[in-house]
This record gives C-alpha cells, sequence and structure tokens, in this order.
C-alpha cells in the first residue's frame, strides 16, 4: 500500500513538473557581454520582457566581446550550441553564415516589418543573401565627447566646445588646473574609437568613408589623412600614466567622480552616469560631433541564433527574436543603455537629452555612416587596429603609420 501510494505521490510529481516545465514556455540560454553596471540592468530588460512573453531566460555572461564571441562559436562547434550569441552589427558573423551554422529569423522579420522599421545601415547588415539571421538590439554611436560638468567648471571651460580647436584649447585647460584631460582606457579597442572620432571630425564624411568603405589609397597618402593622424596622436599627450589596460567604464568613472574632464566612447557610457544617480545637462554633457554636419557613426549590437533543428529552441529563437524589437522592450532598454532604439516609430519623450540629440540626428540620414566594423572585414579591423595602437604608444612617425595603415586596409 505504502510503495503504491509512493509511486502514485512520485507520478504526480513528475506529472507536475512536466507541466510546469511546459507552462514555463520555450528556454532560452543568451550569450552576452554585457557586464558592467548599466549593461547589466539594461539586458535585465530584455530578460524581465522575455519572461513575461512565457519563456525562461538562462543567462550567460561573458566579460569582454571577443571572449564572449569565442565561447559562443566553441559551443557551435562542439554541438552544444546556446539559443542566442551576442555579436556586434558588423560583418563579425558572416563567416557563421557562410558555414550554416546559424538560423534566420525570417518569420519574425516578415510578421513585424523590420524592412520598414530599421535603419538602412542595420537593415544590411543583419538581413544577408535575403535572410536575416540577427536581431538587431541597439543603436550606439561609438565616438561621443563627455565631459564633466565640476571639471570643465573647476578648469574654467566656460562652453561646450564645438570644433576641434576648442577641444583641445579645453584639454589644455583641464591640464592646467591640475585634471586628467582625457579619460582613456588604454586598449586597441578603445584607440580604435578615439581614432574614428578624430577621423570623422576632423577629416569629415568624405574621407571618412574614403578611407573606410573605400580604402582608398590615395586618400590614406594624401595629406588630409596625414592631418588626422597628428590629431589623432596629439590626444595620447592628454591621458595619464594610469590609462594602459585601463576598462572603458573605470575610464567613465573618473569624469563621474570629477578627476578627469573629457572621454570619447559609445553612448554606452551614458548606462554609467545614469547607475551613479549623474543627470545629463546637470552632472555631464555629451557632443555628439563637433558641428552641425559631423557624420553620425552608427553601430550596434545584435544577437545571432545557432543553428539547431530542436524545436523548442527555434520557438525560444523566435520568441527572443520577436520580444527584442517590440517597442516597450526598446524603450526600457535603451534608458539603462544609454542607446537609443532601433526603430523609427516608437515614443522616445521619456529618454534624456543625450538619447533626444541622437534621436534628431539619425533623422537626417545624410550624416549617416558605419563604424569601421560595418565596412571593414574582421581581419582588416584587427591589423588597423595593430597600427592604431603601435602609433599611440610608441614614437612611431606619422609618415610609418600613414603607409602601415595604407597596406592593412589594401584590398
Amino acid at each position: 500500500m505504502f510503495r503504491t501510494h509512493s509511486l502514485a505521490l512520485a507520478g504526480a510529481l513528475a506529472f507536475g513538473t512536466a507541466a510546469s516545465a511546459a507552462a514555463a514556455g520555450p528556454k532560452a540560454e543568451v550569450i552576452h557581454w554585457w557586464t558592467s553596471g548599466g549593461e547589466s540592468a539594461a539586458v535585465k530588460q530584455i530578460a524581465h520582457a522575455y519572461r513575461a512573453a512565457g519563456g525562461v531566460w538562462v543567462d550567460t555572461a561573458v566579460a569582454g566581446g571577443d571572449q564572449a564571441r569565442a565561447v559562443a562559436i566553441n559551443r557551435m562547434v562542439g554541438g552544444n550550441p546556446p539559443t542566442a550569441a551576442q555579436f556586434n552589427t558588423s560583418k563579425q558573423f558572416l563567416d557563421l553564415i557562410d558555414e550554416g551554422m546559424l538560423n534566420n529569423v525570417d518569420e519574425v522579420a516578415q510578421r513585424q516589418g523590420w524592412d520598414k522599421i530599421l535603419p538602412e545601415l542595420i537593415l544590411n547588415t543583419v538581413r544577408v543573401k535575403g535572410h536575416y539571421y540577427a536581431v538587431p538590439v541597439d543603436i550606439h554611436m561609438p565616438t561621443w565627447i563627455w565631459y564633466s560638468k565640476a571639471a570643465f567648471k573647476k578648469a574654467g571651460v566656460a562652453r561646450e566646445p564645438a570644433s576641434v580647436d576648442e577641444l583641445f584649447a579645453a584639454l589644455d585647460k583641464l591640464k592646467a588646473a591640475g585634471l586628467v584631460p582625457l579619460a582613456h582606457g588604454g586598449q586597441p579597442w578603445q584607440e580604435s574609437i578615439v581614432f574614428m572620432a578624430v577621423l570623422a571630425n576632423v577629416g569629415g564624411k568624405e574621407l571618412y568613408l574614403s578611407v573606410f568603405r573605400d580604402r582608398d589609397q590615395r586618400a590614406l597618402a594624401s595629406e588630409p589623412f596625414k592631418k588626422v593622424l597628428l590629431a589623432f596622436k596629439r590626444l595620447q599627450g592628454y591621458v595619464d600614466p594610469g590609462s594602459p589596460g585601463r576598462n572603458w567604464n573605470d575610464a567613465t568613472a573618473m569624469l563621474i567622480n570629477g578627476k578627469a574632464g573629457v572621454q570619447i566612447m559609445g553612448d554606452w557610457a551614458k548606462g554609467e552616469f545614469g547607475a551613479a544617480k549623474q543627470v545629463a545637462g546637470t552632472h555631464f554633457g555629451c557632443i555628439a560631433g563637433l558641428g552641425d554636419k559631423s557624420p553620425y557613426l552608427i553601430q550596434g549590437d545584435a544577437f545571432v541564433f545557432p543553428k539547431t533543428g530542436n524545436g523548442e529552441a527555434v520557438k525560444a529563437q523566435r520568441l527572443l527574436a520577436s520580444v527584442i524589437v517590440a517597442p516597450a522592450t526598446q524603450i526600457a532598454f535603451s534608458k539603462f543603455k544609454g542607446s537609443i532604439p532601433i526603430r523609427t516609430d516608437v515614443d522616445a519623450s521619456q529618454m534624456d537629452q543625450c538619447a533626444q540629440t541622437g534621436l534628431k540626428i539619425m533623422k537626417d540620414k545624410t550624416r549617416h555612416v558605419g563604424v569601421n566594423e560595418i565596412y571593414l572585414s574582421p581581419d582588416q579591423n584587427g591589423a588597423l587596429q595593430d597600427v592604431l595602437t603601435a602609433f599611440w604608444n610608441t614614437r612611431m612617425p606619422v609618415e610609418k603609420a600613414q603607409k602601415s595603415i595604407a597596406a592593412a586596409l589594401r584590398n
């Protein structure tokens, strides 16, 4: 009798567990690299939205973009893929598509009308050979110029720099006041961001596209490009000795605590200001570009969906793609991440003044350009970063840097 009741109870428990699992909906294990304070708060918004839609979110955070992508790819090759993995909206996942290692989410993209609501640069990255292999999460602009209001006041910088000359003048005043003029993390990808900012603001849109999109050897050998490199190297004279190896969010913290004046970094830095309870326009300022016509660099994050024939996993992938692009998720995520929504049809009136600036600029398509990774292959981008880091950290002559970059970007 006891054994019969025990079996019955065990059966009921097993049935209940199975029913609970079924009721919980599709489980999604998501690999990402959002580990800083602002990033963690942002990804939680996607997790909340996914759970609210009936799914089960399994969070696998791996610090560092290169490391997270490597973990995801190794898992795919090893036959144990996650449901989704974070990449940038770039050429980073083209090899995975060519190898047949990704599922597409065409059904979701067509149902939600992605071709009507996404900016062209983003659309052309996630749509490959007519299929949608990634869901874009956000639009980032990587070359914002952030500044500490307290540091500017202490240094006597009366107004926001509106030109390259005014920026250097502000850096000189910050240095004279005993502050760190430029908070910088000495890592190759961060030096690449500073270079892109200088190329966009000193060289302008035409030279920017000639270098990255066209890889025009005449433009790379030109005097205007040499001027860009000299301005880039000049900025290195404003960083502190502790810069090498510093994480980007630690550099942002230098502005938050008033020890440094300026940082050139993507709008994800705004998530760190927010986490520190600082308000745009009150505690810090944000400059999208030095001039009304400066190019607005478009970058972003995306999730790809590893190949699987498991029906529940495919359901999870489609549900996740649908949830990420939903207007409510886009607004909630962007508030914490510092990005702006990928959709052109959301009500972003509650977002801060930096986001409002970005959204206003996004309406002017003539200012849209992609970041280096949209135009360059991973190998080309890596070779460029190697030259930029060597030029930044050594006494390499500008002429040698110019020739080395031309060689790195030769088609």
